[in-house]
């Protein structure tokens, strides 16, 4: 007599030896709940490229990463190669509304706002937008960005010299909350834009306006005064900005971590001094120790000098 166990895919013979019945019942990927599981749990930690890849094995999967694609959180086209083809950028976000975070700095050789506005759009719940180098947006991005993403905390505009004061404006109106900013040679800026954002943003913690000469002490003294939480600065290239805001800056910031003033010809060790002895991170090295670094190149060894005296 043959014994049975039925079930809601058919019966089993209890006289099957196990191999037997383990082929019957293999489980395979696509057999997984795909959203609960296999987006939540298995392909949050593949690169992009191997799921871009993963596409072409059949039309299961197709539809598969489809659905991974609708929900993941953070999009970077770095993790697909150098360069990711217009096309593949707006077909593989065309039903993500769930963004946190989104990097676009490997698309810079052609996005326009044509591409990046229906993304920004309908992702209300961004948290870091990365749009360095950018060269070919317009401020209309940047208004977009203000106007739909409210929760933004980090936004990196570096190098996109189409940014504004009416657009960065925009920005500190709509953003309260942000917590990082990089606007390097972004060169339209002026002191009095930098303040407004500085009122408005408080919690700011990281803050460039390198390699922009429009900026002088006011906005440098205006951003310590506001901004208590600051604990990165970079005024690189800042070549109006003094020692009379780097003393504020000691001032009003005692959480400052990190400060770069390289190129900033009129900031000396007078004012730099105080934030060494708080051990923040200065990119120009002290006197003394720039001279003995020359010294060693021009001579070829290093002399033994106390540096403690």
């Amino acid at each position: 007599m043959i014994n049975k166990v039925r079930g809601s895919e058919g019966s089993i013979s209890m006289d099957q030896n196990p191999d037997e019945r383990v082929q019957n019942h293999r489980c395979q990927l696509l057999d997984l709940p795909w959203e609960d599981v296999l987006v939540t749990h298995v392909f949050c930690y593949l690169p992009l490229r191997h799921m871009v890849s993963l596409q072409r094995v059949s039309k299961s999967f197709r539809s598969l990463v489809q659905v991974y694609l609708a929900n993941c959180r953070k999009f970077d086209p770095a993790q697909t190669g150098p360069h990711i083809p217009k096309e593949a950028f707006c077909s593989m976000l065309r039903h993500n509304q769930v963004l946190h975070h989104l990097c676009v700095t490997n698309c810079s050789d052609w996005i326009t706002d044509k591409e990046l506005l229906p993304v920004i759009g309908q992702n209300q719940h961004l948290l870091r937008v990365d749009m360095r180098s950018c060269v070919h947006l317009s401020r209309h991005a940047l208004v977009a960005v203000s106007l739909s993403c409210p929760r933004l905390q980090h936004l990196s505009l570096a190098h996109c010299e189409w940014v504004d004061s009416l657009a960065l404006r925009s920005l500190a109106d709509h953003c309260s909350d942000l917590r990082s900013l990089d606007v390097t040679a972004c060169r339209q800026l002026k002191d009095e834009v930098v303040c407004y954002v500085a009122g408005k943003c408080p919690a700011l913690r990281s803050l460039s306006v390198a390699v922009n000469a429009n900026i002088t002490d006011i906005a440098v003294e205006e951003v310590a005064k506001k901004c208590r939480e600051l604990e990165k600065l970079d005024l690189t290239g800042c070549l109006r900005v003094r020692n009379e805001a780097i003393r504020t800056l000691a001032e009003y910031c005692p959480k400052l971590q990190s400060l770069k003033v390289n190129h900033c010809h009129n900031v000396t060790e007078s004012s730099l001094g105080v934030l060494r002895r708080r051990n923040v991170e200065i990119d120009v090295e002290p006197p003394l120790q720039r001279a003995l670094v020359l010294l060693q190149d021009v001579v070829g060894f290093a002399p033994f000098i106390n540096l403690q005296i």
